[in-house]
């Protein structure tokens, strides 16, 4: 196994989230028009939560070959489990709540979405910094 196999996933997926959520998301939502920015949101997230669900699980599977703890492990665990939940579950209800126009059922899930994206962030910077003070 490579060494720090788990910091580089987690450092990719912190590289992603962050680079989503200030270059990409402002800029397709003043780029383009209301409709075009919609289609290519329902097409975007299910995508990069099935990926970043993906990459976690296989970080949290090489997490204590890397030296990791298992609270570490656990986290990571479960930063996984809720992009699966995000891609698999939450998604399809916010698009549905846009389809049916339930304003308050939309905000409502889409701040979930964000709150949980967030907090996964954090998890994962948090996982960052105590690997490397650990090293």
């Amino acid at each position: 196994m490579w060494p720090d196999l788990t910091r580089l996933l987690i450092a990719g997926n912190v590289g992603i989230m962050v680079f989503f959520t200030v270059a990409v998301a402002p800029t397709i939502f003043t780029a383009l028009p209301p409709e075009w920015s919609a289609a290519y949101v329902r097409k975007f997230f299910p995508k990069y939560f099935l990926f970043l669900g993906i990459t976690t699980a296989a970080a949290s599977g090489t997490a204590l070959a890397d030296g990791a703890d298992q609270v570490g492990q656990a986290a990571l665990m479960v930063c996984a489990l809720v992009f699966f939940f995000s891609c698999f579950w939450l998604t399809p209800r916010i698009n549905q709540a846009r389809d049916e126009q339930h304003a308050a059922t939309f905000k409502s899930l889409h701040w979930v979405s964000v709150g949980l994206n967030m907090s996964q962030l954090l998890v994962f910077i948090g996982f960052l910094f105590s690997s490397v003070r650990a090293a």
